[in-house]
C-alpha cells in the first residue's frame, strides 16, 4: 500500500510538470526558429503498401497478399497491394521525386518475401536483392540516405503456415538469418536500420485482436507471445550486428516503436496513473525491454497477478531469461516513434475476472473530446501539442543521449484533395512547431522527422480510400500517375530551408549523427 502511495505521488508530481510545460491548449502559433543544423528530413513507406509487383521476379506470397487473393471482401473493391503504386517498377521517377523534394532520408521497408520466397535463408531470391540494391545505389547517388526496416508487417506466407510469430523456434532463427542476409548485401551502403516496425500492431492486431494479418485471434495471450518471440528475434539479430559487422559497416540499428499520446484525462491522480499504464502497455511493451532488459514492473506485476486470478499455472506474460535480458539492455542505436494522434486516459476499475485480454490487463478507458478537430478516420484528431509531450516522456523515461527520430507522422484524409495547404500541409507545420518547441524549450534530442507518406499508398484493409501522401496516385491509371499536392511544396520549402515560416533566426544547435 506504501508503494502504492509512492508511485501515486511520483506520478502525480510528472505530469504537474509536464502540464506546467507543456499545457494543454492547442493554437495556431508557429515557431520560428530554425530546425539544427544536420536534422535529417526524410519520407516513410512500407513495401506492400507501395510496390506491388506482388509476385514478380520470384517474388513469394506474404501474409497481406494471401489475405487479398482469399478475402478479397477485407479490401474496398479490390484495392490491395498487388500492383498499389507500381514501386517496383518506377524507382527513377520515385528518387527524381524524392530528389525534388529536397529530402536527405528515406525510410522503406524490404519485403522478406521479395528476397527469401520461403522466409528461409537456403532460397535467396537474386533478382529480390538486385531491387533493393538499385534503390539504395540510386538513393546514394543522390546523397538520400536510406533508412532500411527489415519487417514492416508483410513476412512470407510460407513462415506463416507454419506458426509465424507464435513459432519462436522457427521465426527467431529464421528472422536473423534474414537480418544477417541484408547486413551482408547491403550493410556496406545503409548506415540506419529497423529490425521490425510497429510490433504492437503485428502482435496485438495480428496474434490477439485479430485486427491486422495474419488475423489469429489468441486473446491475451497471442499478443503477449508474438511481442516476445519479436524481441528475442530483435536482440539476437542486434547482437549479430555487433559481433560481425558493426566495426566496418559502423551503421545503427534499433527497431520502430509506435503509440499515441496518452494524456491524463484529468488531475485525478487516478487518471494521471491510467495515463502512464497506458502508455508502459503500448510504447513500453517494447521499449522497456530493449532499453532496460525486461518488461516494464506494473505490467509485469497487471498481467502476473491477473494470471493468477485467472487460474493459470503460469504468467500469460512470458520470462526473459537472464541471457535473454542480458542481450536485450541496449539494443538500440537510437529511439524511435510513428506519432499520429492523441487521446485523454480516465482510470477504470477492474472488471470482475473473466476470458483473457490484453484490454483488460491495460485496465484504462481512452477517449477524446468531441471537439477535438477530427479528419476521415473516426480515431485521427489533429493535436499537435500531444507530439510535444510524447517526444518529452520518451525523454524523461528512456533518456536521449542516443537521439530520437521521428519515423512517421501524417495526416489522414481520402487522398484526393490536392490543394491541401491548410489540411495536410498545418496538420505538419503545427506538429513540427511542437516538435520544434520540445527541441529548444524542453531540450529533447531530437534527430529528424519522416513524413508519412511521399505519396498516396494501400493503407491496409483500408485500400485507397484513407490517405496520407503528399503527392497523389491515380490508382484508376495504369501508369500510377503521380501529381504534387500543395502540401508537397510547402514540406519541401521546410525540408531546404528548415524553417517552418517564411524566415527563421538561426539555430544554436548543430547536430553530429556520425
Amino acid at each position: 500500500m506504501l508503494l502504492l502511495r509512492k508511485m501515486k505521488l511520483l506520478v502525480a508530481c510528472l505530469y504537474f510538470i509536464v502540464a506546467l510545460q507543456l499545457g494543454f491548449a492547442d493554437d495556431e502559433e508557429v515557431s520560428n526558429i530554425a530546425f539544427p543544423d544536420g536534422f535529417i528530413w526524410g519520407y516513410a513507406s512500407a513495401a506492400y503498401q507501395v510496390e506491388g509487383g506482388w509476385d514478380a521476379d520470384g517474388k513469394s506470397e506474404s501474409i497481406w497478399d494471401y489475405d487479398a487473393h482469399n478475402n478479397p471482401s477485407w479490401f474496398p473493391e479490390g484495392q490491395n497491394g498487388d500492383v498499389a503504386c507500381d514501386a517496383y517498377h518506377k524507382t527513377d521517377e520515385d528518387v527524381g521525386l524524392l530528389v525534388h523534394q529536397g529530402v536527405k532520408a528515406y525510410r522503406f521497408s524490404i519485403s522478406w518475401p521479395r528476397v527469401l520466397p520461403t522466409g528461409l535463408i537456403d532460397n535467396i531470391n537474386e533478382q529480390g536483392i538486385a531491387y533493393y540494391k538499385d534503390l539504395i545505389t540510386k538513393l546514394k547517388a543522390n546523397n538520400i540516405e536510406p533508412i532500411v526496416t527489415m519487417h514492416h508487417w508483410d513476412h512470407p506466407r510460407a513462415l506463416e503456415e507454419q506458426g509465424g510469430f507464435l513459432n519462436d523456434s522457427l521465426i527467431i532463427p529464421a528472422f536473423v538469418d534474414y537480418a544477417t542476409l541484408l547486413w551482408e548485401r547491403f550493410g556496406d551502403d545503409v548506415k540506419w536500420w529497423a529490425t521490425f516496425n510497429e510490433p504492437k500492431q503485428t502482435c496485438d492486431g495480428g496474434y490477439d485482436t485479430g485486427g491486422f494479418s495474419p488475423r489469429k485471434t489468441y486473446s491475451g495471450r497471442g499478443g503477449y507471445i508474438c511481442a516476445h518471440n519479436v524481441l528475442r528475434a530483435h536482440a539476437k539479430a542486434y547482437r549479430v550486428y555487433d559481433e560481425k559487422f558493426r566495426a566496418t559497416q559502423n551503421g545503427k540499428v534499433s527497431m520502430v516503436l509506435d503509440t499515441s499520446w496518452h494524456g491524463a484525462g484529468s488531475n485525478s491522480t487516478e487518471d494521471q496513473i491510467a495515463a502512464e499504464r497506458q502508455l508502459l502497455f503500448h510504447y513500453g511493451w517494447f521499449a522497456d525491454p530493449i532499453v532496460f532488459g525486461d518488461y516494464p514492473d506494473l505490467m509485469r506485476q497487471r498481467v502476473d497477478e491477473r494470471s493468477k486470478l485467472q487460474n493459470l499455472t503460469e504468467s500469460r506474460l512470458p520470462t526473459f531469461t537472464d541471457e535473454e535480458k542480458a542481450e536485450l539492455k541496449g539494443s538500440y542505436d537510437f529511439l524511435t516513434i510513428n506519432m499520429y494522434t492523441t487521446d485523454l486516459a480516465k482510470w477504470r476499475d477492474d472488471d470482475p475476472i473473466g476470458e483473457p485480454s490484453i484490454y483488460d490487463d491495460v485496465g484504462v478507458t481512452i477517449y477524446q473530446p468531441d471537439d477535438w478537430e477530427r479528419s476521415i478516420s473516426d480515431y485521427f484528431r489533429v493535436v499537435p501539442w500531444g507530439a510535444r509531450a510524447l517526444v518529452v516522456w520518451i525523454k524523461n523515461r528512456y533518456g536521449d543521449d542516443k537521439g530520437i527520430l521521428v519515423t512517421e507522422n501524417g495526416y489522414h484524409d481520402d487522398g484526393n484533395n490536392l490543394t491541401d495547404l491548410d489540411t495536410r500541409g498545418r496538420f505538419h507545420k503545427l506538429y513540427l512547431s511542437n516538435l520544434n518547441d520540445a527541441i529548444y524549450i524542453d531540450g529533447v534530442n531530437l534527430t529528424g522527422y519522416m513524413a508519412w507518406s511521399l505519396m498516396n499508398d494501400v493503407e491496409w484493409y483500408a485500400g485507397w480510400l484513407v490517405n496520407l501522401g503528399h503527392y497523389h496516385v491515380d490508382f484508376d491509371s495504369d501508369n500510377r500517375t503521380r501529381t504534387p499536392k500543395a502540401s508537397a511544396e510547402y514540406y519541401r520549402k521546410v525540408v531546404t530551408t528548415n524553417c517552418l515560416v517564411d524566415s527563421c533566426t538561426a539555430s544554436p544547435i548543430k547536430l553530429n549523427l556520425n
